[in-house]
């Protein structure tokens, strides 16, 4: 079954172009140009990723994202403007997966695209059982859940990644460029602080206290490690 796509964009010729570049890529695509629109799009089409922009003619596509948060945990991947490192950390903080810079190349976000749904296609349901457990946390690489104390924690699809790769490699450290590989399926940038921001949001939700983490430690220099006493 050919992968769906979502495109949020007011830019018609964008829409059109991008429709038919992942036509030929085996895509089936739908597009809204309003923001108001994506929840309703999401809910009808059902697509497998969302790509989604900041600059939206009703609203601003990072409230866009909240709306989409608070009920789906659907990919989304931002288009942002160049250079503006504000929105991209924002969109991040609020859940996005991945972040492009406009203009771009449409090859690099389908290539992006094809690396989410990659981490996506598997571990659907049934393909693979696996349970991996660190104290009072349970996550299910079959559901793609996270149990904290038998209380479900809500992650996006990036988050969920990141914390798969952690907790699959215990007291270990992990550099951002071998988070990010394993993660996001992509290479690792210099000046991304895309691996950061998803730590970040994970410790919001599994620290006792973030500031003070005990299971997500920072390696100064060098990157994060998973701590599991159990292990």
């Amino acid at each position: 079954m050919p992968h769906t796509i979502l495109i949020v964009d007011d830019d018609a010729r964008l829409i059109e172009l991008l429709t038919e570049y992942f036509g030929e890529n085996e895509f089936l695509t739908h597009a809204v140009m309003r923001g108001a629109d994506a929840l309703d799009a999401i809910r009808d089409k059902q697509p497998d990723i969302v790509i989604l922009d900041i600059m939206l003619p009703d609203t601003n596509g990072l409230e866009v994202l909240k709306q989409i948060r608070a009920k789906h945990a659907i990919p989304v991947i931002m288009l942002t403007a160049k250079g503006d490192d504000t929105d991209r950390i924002v969109g991040l903080e609020l859940g996005a997966d991945d972040y492009l810079p406009k203009p771009f190349n449409p090859r690099e976000l389908l290539a992006r695209t094809r690396a989410i749904l990659r981490r996506q296609d598997r571990t659907v349901p049934g393909a693979d059982a696996v349970i991996i457990r660190a104290g009072n946390l349970e996550l299910n690489r079959s559901t793609r859940t996270l149990t904290m104390d038998g209380e479900n924690v809500p992650l996006s699809t990036t988050e969920f990644n990141v914390l798969e790769v952690l907790m699959k490699h215990p007291n270990t450290v992990l550099s951002r460029e071998q988070i990010t590989n394993m993660a996001q399926g992509r290479s690792f940038m210099a000046d991304d602080r895309s691996v950061d921001i998803h730590v970040s949001k994970l410790r919001g939700k599994i620290e006792k206290d973030p500031s003070a983490p005990v299971r997500i430690k920072t390696i100064w220099g060098t990157g994060y490690m998973f701590i599991d006493p159990s292990s």
